[in-house]
């Protein structure tokens, strides 16, 4: 959304260049000491950088491309200034609008919105390798499994659940499919349609002469000789949006968002995973009265479905908490009609349910851990809800508004609680009055909304260094997520090196990393783990 000046860097660059010159001694400057091999044996890339963030933009939405950050120096180009931009070879799709990040395997998929092309790119080379699947233009989802071996996409607007694997696409019938989630072991795959209150998951037929349809079935492919089946799962859903899993890959969260989209509760169905594996081939109609239960057994006295009042449209779990995040409509007062963002704890031992704890509004997709237990929560069109409403009351009433009217879509919580404290970033303050000093957002986009960056759809922790990246308003913006207790070294520092991190929640100066365009989406392309993004 913003192209600033390179001046800042450039400077930066020359002074950094110029002090290791007289720190070196022997008049040799070695601005980047890499290893040969990365973290875990990966190897060094073309870059020379071993912190990246992949940042996906469009430039004027007929061209695009993924450019490379550097997330330890918080930088576009290199610390000499001899090369400003870094970037993907090979890849200029025009909206490349999600990143699926596998940074264990150095691999990740980019799908474009404009044609639907999910396409794989190197981590090693820093090459676009080429697209592994099409989802027909404007696909809302796509999932890919971390060996490459599935992948699976909803093309909405031919009505088909898209499913690749082998060298093999097939095009299954699911008229409204706009979700798709699959679980990394590539075990289970499961779809969720617009506006319905079913679930649905993919099957795979035992490869025989003649292979029997499933009892129930909604589609098979090939016709004539069937090997992948989608099948509906028994059970008990309402607007089901998104699946979460546990820790130890036994138990699949569905988030039924309720009310948010157009439903009545939202809550969370707890499901066996070995009740959803692709080779389990049901044998009676699963919405039949006497089709087995994929329910898993909670405690009793528990529902399952259990409510969640405060909402549940994305998740997230630290194996004793399942963190969730949504909306809830009001029904009563001054802000009837409208929706309220809500994080909700679910304690995982005796499922007691939180208080639903105020965070940003708008429609919540992103969360994330990160260091300094914080937990990061991300969300898009977040000025129609109770907080813009609570502003504009604030003002015509007194003049200022409190962190109560921040509208803004990006929460930060500390974690290791059912009630962790949360924080809506940027702490805006609008003021018409002389008494309170109003406090805008630290770097505005192009628009220059002094108060509301815009929607977040991009979220990453760079990991071990103190901080999370965003796409927020079509625009990088960074945020410290508090401070190391393991400062740099001076050899560290020397390489530019700012692992201090900085007061939590703090915005970085995003002068050197902001990109061409929109930004679509971030990812850290060297996290230890795949859990990490």
């Amino acid at each position: 959304m913003k192209i600033r000046s390179f001046s800042a860097l450039i400077a930066s660059g020359l002074l950094l260049a110029a002090a290791t010159l007289a720190l070196s001694g022997c008049g040799v400057v070695v601005l980047y000491k890499t290893p040969e091999y990365g973290y875990s044996g990966r190897p060094v890339p073309p870059s020379q950088m071993l912190q990246r963030v992949l940042a996906a933009y469009t430039s004027n939405g007929s061209s695009g491309g993924l450019e490379i950050l550097d997330g330890l120096r918080d930088l576009r180009g290199n610390i000499q200034n001899t090369q400003q931009i870094f970037s993907i070879s090979g890849y200029s799709e025009a909206e490349p609008i999600s990143i699926i990040n596998f940074p264990e395997q150095t691999t990740g998929y980019v799908l474009s919105y404009t044609d639907g092309n999910l396409t794989a790119i190197n981590y090693s080379k820093e090459t676009a390798s080429g697209a592994v699947a099409n989802f027909a233009a404007a696909p809302p989802s796509a999932a890919a499994s971390p060996l490459g071996i599935a992948f699976a996409g909803a093309a909405q607007q031919a009505g088909l659940l898209v499913f690749s694997t082998g060298g093999t696409t097939y095009d299954l019938n699911l008229p409204g499919v706009n979700k798709v989630i699959m679980d990394p072991g590539f075990s289970v795959v499961l779809a969720m349609v617009q506006n319905s209150n079913t679930l649905y998951r993919i099957v795979r037929l035992p490869q025989v002469a003649n292979p029997t349809f499933p009892p129930g079935y909604v589609d098979c492919e090939p016709l004539l000789l069937p090997q992948y089946c989608v099948v509906p799962v028994a059970g008990t859903y309402d607007r089901p949006v998104n699946v979460g899993f546990s820790l130890d890959g036994s138990t699949a969260y569905v988030l039924n968002s309720g009310a948010e989209n157009g439903g009545t509760t939202s809550s969370v169905t707890f499901l066996q995973m070995a009740q959803l594996n692709i080779n389990l081939v049901p044998t009676v109609n699963p919405l039949s009265s006497g089709a087995p239960s994929p329910l898993a057994t909670l405690p009793t006295g528990i529902a399952n479905p259990l409510p969640i009042p405060g909402g549940a449209t994305t998740s997230i779990s630290d194996g004793t908490y399942l963190y969730l995040a949504g909306q809830q409509l009001q029904t009563s007062g001054a802000y009837k009609g409208l929706f309220a963002g809500n994080l909700t704890t679910v304690n995982l031992t005796n499922y007691s349910v939180s208080a639903p704890l105020p965070i940003s509004d708008g429609t919540h997709t992103k969360m994330l851990f990160a260091d300094s237990n914080t937990l990061w929560i991300g969300s898009s069109n977040c000025s129609t809800g109770v907080r813009f409403a609570t502003a504009a009351k604030e003002l015509s009433s007194q003049g200022y508004t409190d962190q109560a009217g921040n509208y803004n879509c990006l929460t930060m919580a500390t974690t290791g609680s059912a009630t962790p404290p949360t924080t809506v970033l940027p702490a805006v303050v609008q003021s018409n009055v002389s008494s309170v000093p109003a406090v805008p957002v630290p770097y505005p986009n192009t628009n220059q909304n002094q108060y509301y960056y815009g929607s977040l759809t991009g979220l990453c922790w760079v990991q071990n260094y103190y901080k999370v990246y965003t796409a927020y308003g079509g625009q990088v913006h960074a945020f410290y997520t508090g401070i190391s207790p393991n400062p740099p070294t001076l050899a560290q520092t020397q390489q530019g090196e700012n692992a201090t991190g900085g007061p939590q929640g703090t915005e970085i100066d995003n002068i050197n990393v902001t990109v061409p365009g929109t930004l679509f989406d971030v990812a850290y392309m060297d996290a230890e783990t795949n859990s990490a993004n």
